[in-house]
């Protein structure tokens, strides 16, 4: 099979959801597969002129026959070349619908799902990354289930984390500097347990420099500062190096289409902090770790006091969290689901 998989550049983007392109690209193409990435130019999702030229340069780049998947952070490009992707018979690839994005002002929130639901109509199929987005799909954007596939990301078997050997515990979040990830509820929450010894690491890329100034500033105002290290975008050596010595993986997000860190924290046996935002929720098992409503600081609060103040029952969860990570889907199947789900569009 010959395959084009479109996508905002840079595809070496850290992220969970450039993190699975690669993953599958790589994975289709041991199994054989013919496998293209072409990267698109400009602004997404809320797409500039560069970007609706550099979606249309894409299709016309792309030979016959060949199946063109389209990951949905660059659809909204294609929003004047819904006949084009009708003829292609064009799959998306959905890690979540861009209008969901907490963030955007009402009127570009309303914009992305005025142009979402039409492509999502044009599509021949849409792959999901978990169940949740696929529900999604279906009851806010109007798609017909039988059109939805999913195919949830994977991940590798790693060695278990050894931990910081204190004093303290070290809590790792990893995720993008975005309004969606709750970096910002995160802060407040640590802040409310002071007199408990820890530290903080964000590893994330400052997509929004205005949201990341703002986090900078509220550990100032909250007296934190000194707590926290910004570690910016990070190599998967340097990554792997942060999970192997932190003692707790915590992330306040608003949304996860699935949850890929906290996959990898679970893999790696380190108890969870989590918001139930989407689809993360289902991954993280009770017994691994605390599991907090969306957005509520007070309740997130009184979860990490639990599991920095008491450590035997952070021991407890690593176990849990450990076991857990053993069960996780493995990368290696991920493909061969995925090219399924293309075969069923033939």
């Amino acid at each position: 099979m010959t395959i084009a998989l479109i996508v905002p550049a840079p595809f070496a983007t850290t992220s969970g959801g450039y993190i699975y392109d690669r993953r599958l690209v790589a994975g289709l193409r041991a199994l054989g597969h013919q496998v293209q990435v072409v990267e698109l130019a400009g602004r997404h999702p809320l797409a500039d002129t560069t970007a609706e030229a550099s979606a249309r340069a894409a299709l016309a780049s792309i030979p016959n026959g060949t199946r063109i998947v389209i990951d949905g952070l660059g659809l909204p490009a294609f929003a004047g070349l819904t006949r084009e992707l009708v003829v292609r018979r064009a799959v998306a690839l959905i890690h979540h619908p861009t209008a969901l994005e907490p963030g955007f002002a009402a009127e570009d929130q309303a914009r992305l799902r005025s142009v979402e639901t039409l492509l999502f109509g044009a599509m021949t199929r849409l792959v999901a990354t978990h169940r949740h987005t696929a529900e999604r799909l279906a009851t806010q954007f109007g798609v017909a289930p039988a059109r939805i596939g999913v195919v949830e990301p994977g991940t590798d078997p790693a060695p278990r984390a050894l931990g910081s050997g204190g004093p303290g515990v070290a809590v790792l979040s990893v995720g993008t500097l975005t309004p969606r990830k709750g970096h910002d509820v995160l802060i407040r929450a640590l802040a409310g347990v002071a007199d408990v010894e820890w530290s903080l690491t964000i590893a994330g890329a400052e997509r929004d420099p205005v949201h990341a100034h703002g986090l900078r500033a509220l550990a100032e105002e909250l007296r934190v500062t000194q707590r926290i290290t910004f570690a910016g975008e990070v190599s998967p050596e340097a990554l792997e190096a942060l999970y192997a010595r932190s003692d707790l993986f915590a992330l306040a997000t608003h949304w996860e289409g699935y949850g890929m860190a906290a996959a990898e924290a679970l893999a790696r046996g380190l108890p969870v902090a989590v918001t139930a935002g989407g689809a993360i929720a289902d991954v993280v098992p009770l017994e691994a770790g605390i599991v907090s409503p969306p957005g509520n600081v007070a309740s997130f609060t009184k979860g990490l006091r639990r599991v920095l103040f008491d450590t035997e029952l952070r021991a407890a969860m690593a176990e849990a969290a450990w076991a857990a990570g053993q069960l996780l889907p493995r990368w290696e199947d991920r493909a061969t689901l995925f090219a399924q789900e293309l075969d069923s569009v033939a």
